[in-house]
């Protein structure tokens, strides 16, 4: 009896690898892993964006414990743009890899977890030992609470990359807020309290009750628009690069103000999502209680 050669195994690849541009951005696996036979020269940038987006981040702890807040916040915004761009440049050079993938969750822990709850901490909330003794670790508790949402977060959305079953995802959604989206929602009393010079959104209490909100909504199950359920309509889409432009001149010019404008709209845009993917849950539902309710082919029962 002749002995069959021995088929060679191909390896598997997970569903997502490398840094991830956004949440629901699918990348198709690359044919090769560069973790298992070290990184290849073309997978080091998308990486060295990261590690960067990583500095970014941490380096505004440094000027936050110097008073910068300004710089240390700048940051940490700076760090979100970058985490935009690693998975973009990962995708487009076919640099995915398992090693991105993990660097990109632990620099998205800490950037936009630990970085915004110190910063906060520092600014605002160790300021309730004012307010009595018995109230002194309220403020820590509050950035505890964000820090380890944001981590909890991201380990939700790491154990669910290979899920199949994924309802949000499959309609054009996010599940709850993105991490760089809460991050940078957090620190909307900052905006508020540079631009107004107001004392009021300074107080602890206010940092503390917003910040717990933040973390709620990043820890959330709710539907919220991604940049894939975003399709404006060929008849404005001129007119919405002219206002992204002087969106970015405003940003410029009035940073503050116009970063306030960008957390209030982002919220307000909340409702709408929830709106509009009950829409198409309930398309679906219709439609699955459709393919129920119809009869059996009677050509196909007759040649039975």
């Amino acid at each position: 009896m002749s002995r069959q050669p021995k088929q060679r195994r191909m390896p598997f690849f997970p569903a997502r690898l490398g840094p991830k541009a956004a949440e629901d951005e699918d990348v198709l696996p690359s044919r090769r892993d560069a973790s298992a036979g070290g990184l290849t020269l073309r997978a080091m940038l998308p990486n060295a964006i990261t590690a960067a987006a990583l500095c970014s981040g941490l380096t505004g702890i440094r000027f936050a414990t110097e008073g910068h807040w300004g710089f240390a916040i700048a940051l940490v915004v700076l760090a979100g743009v970058l985490d935009g761009l690693d998975g973009r440049v990962a995708r487009l050079l076919n640099a995915q890899s398992r090693f991105g993938a993990e660097l990109d969750s632990l620099a998205d822990s800490l950037s936009f977890g630990v970085a915004p709850a110190l910063i906060l901490y520092m600014w605002s909330l160790k300021d309730f030992g004012a307010i009595g003794p018995a109230y002194q670790s309220l403020g820590w508790f509050a950035a505890l609470a964000f820090a380890i949402c944001c981590a909890l977060r991201l380990a939700r959305f790491n154990a669910q990359i290979d899920t199949e079953d994924q309802p949000h995802k499959s309609a054009g959604f996010l599940t709850g807020v993105p991490a760089p989206a809460g991050a940078g929602l957090a620190f909307t009393p900052f905006y508020l309290w540079t631009a107004t010079g107001l004392e009021f959104f300074r107080h602890p209490v206010v940092t503390a009750i917003w910040l717990a909100v933040i973390a709620v909504l990043l820890i959330s199950n709710m539907a919220t628009l991604s940049w894939a359920s975003v399709r404006p309509r060929k008849a404005i889409r001129l007119g919405l690069i002219a206002f992204t432009g002087l969106a970015f001149a405003a940003l410029l010019m009035e940073p503050w103000w116009t970063l306030s404008a960008i957390s209030v709209v982002y919220l307000a845009l909340m409702p709408y999502g929830l709106v509009k993917y009950g829409r198409i849950k309930q398309r679906r539902l219709e439609l699955s209680r459709q393919d129920a309710a119809e009869p059996a082919d009677p050509a196909s029962g007759a040649a039975a």
